[in-house]
């Protein structure tokens, strides 16, 4: 699933030659925040009832990682973040995940959101013969209004500026000078 113009069926496309059975474009103008992602998700699976939705940990336009957050809290289902490994069983889900200080594992009780990390697998190439057939797969395109939910953008910025340019470090011979520094010029102790 891709929310966008009609350029992300290229993106859809390349998904079916690669594997995918089947796509759905939920095609907007508008640039729709995480907010607004996570409604039409949750729109998306009460129409197509899943045990699990498998997404990216974020976006490559805002960088938010916020919306398989957003969308797990909306369907009150388990949430696996940052998985690089993924082992479904039953009725529950083993996700392991890299943390500062190694891996951890965690079980998830289905239904469940699970965001990906990039070592969770390796990519398939898209082959010649595959891109053929993936131009017979069904790709849905939907509207937000048809859905029902309002993705006008909540989130006004209003400014964005670089943080003030750091000076540069000074060398000290000895820590009593160390200590006067930190004292009377950088006001820290």
């Amino acid at each position: 699933m891709s929310v966008g113009g009609v350029k992300c069926q290229e993106t859809l496309r390349t998904a079916l030659a690669i594997g995918a059975e089947r796509a759905i474009l939920l095609e907007t103008g508008l640039d729709v925040q995480p907010p607004g992602i996570a409604k039409l998700l949750q729109s998306i699976v009460a129409r197509e009832s899943p045990t699990m939705v498998i997404m990216g940990k974020q976006a490559i336009d805002d960088d938010s990682n916020q919306t398989g957050q957003m969308l797990s809290a909306l369907l009150n289902w388990s949430q696996g973040t940052f998985a690089s490994k993924l082992r479904v069983t039953g009725e529950s889900a083993e996700v392991t995940r890299e943390v500062d200080g190694g891996l951890e594992t965690i079980l998830l009780k289905l239904p469940a959101v699970v965001t990906t990390d990039l070592r969770l697998n390796e990519p398939r190439y898209v082959t010649l013969p595959n891109i053929m057939k993936a131009k017979k797969k069904r790709l849905d395109t939907l509207t937000p209004e048809a859905l029902g939910v309002d993705v006008n953008p909540r989130i006004k910025i209003l400014k964005v500026q670089e943080p003030p340019k750091r000076t540069a470090g000074k060398i000290v011979k000895s820590v009593p000078e160390l200590v006067e520094k930190l004292r009377s010029e950088a006001k820290v102790i």
